[in-house]
């Protein structure tokens, strides 16, 4: 994703503790402090411009939302978004994937969104997918007993390799839909990605997973 650089995001990051989480180190293990309810914790890892975070959360009122975007130049798009809806479940962080472990402990997130991510397809990148086995060990570390990640994607490459690398983790492969906008699936809330892609006639397509723990 080529992002624009934004030389001012950083300050209005700064500005907006009450959205974007400053210091998210000192919530690890108590996340369900800095939210208005004590609910369940969803996360979507690279929020990018904070559409399908922002609508989950909408429709979602009993459940806690939380936003994780690295690029400070994206995550500002996502944050005027969370400014005008004002949503009491929802949250953001301004991190990096790699380093999940340093924010959140075991049972802290119930469920995890990994939306169109990068595909990194040279094969000496394959560390860098967010669906690498490594990635998936981060994730099972944070995640409740059980806990489940819905992935989507208009790569098909991508999608082959992360059903691979999922069976052979040893999660729950409970859904899967090689064109997800045909299929009888209610209730889908798109990203900006998803929108874009779906309108040039590009295939979604659609899994959720289960660590079996």
């Amino acid at each position: 994703m080529r992002v624009r650089h934004k030389p001012w995001a950083k300050g209005k990051i700064e500005q907006y503790p009450q959205y974007i989480v400053a210091n998210p180190e000192q919530n690890k293990g108590k996340w369900h402090e800095i939210f208005e309810k004590n609910q369940p914790l969803h996360i979507e890892v690279g929020t990018g411009k904070g559409q399908f975070i922002t609508e989950m959360a909408r429709a979602n009122p009993t459940i806690n939302y939380m936003g994780i975007e690295i690029y400070d130049s994206v995550i500002v798009i996502a944050l005027d978004l969370l400014i005008e809806a004002d949503l009491p479940n929802l949250k953001l962080m301004h991190v990096n994937a790699n380093e999940l472990a340093k924010y959140f402990t075991k049972n802290d997130v119930d469920q995890m969104y990994l939306n169109f991510s990068d595909p990194w397809p040279k094969a000496r990148h394959e560390r860098r997918r967010l669906m690498y086995k490594d990635f998936l060990k981060l994730y099972e570390d944070i995640m409740v007993n059980g806990g489940e990640i819905h992935f989507k994607t208009d790569n098909q490459g991508l999608f082959e390799y992360s059903l691979m690398s999922f069976s052979e983790y040893g999660l729950l492969l409970k859904y899967i839909s090689l064109d997800f906008h045909k299929s009888d699936y209610e209730g889908n809330i798109m990203t900006e990605y998803e929108e874009k892609f779906s309108e040039k006639g590009n295939r979604i397509y659609r899994c959720e997973v289960k660590f079996q723990n």
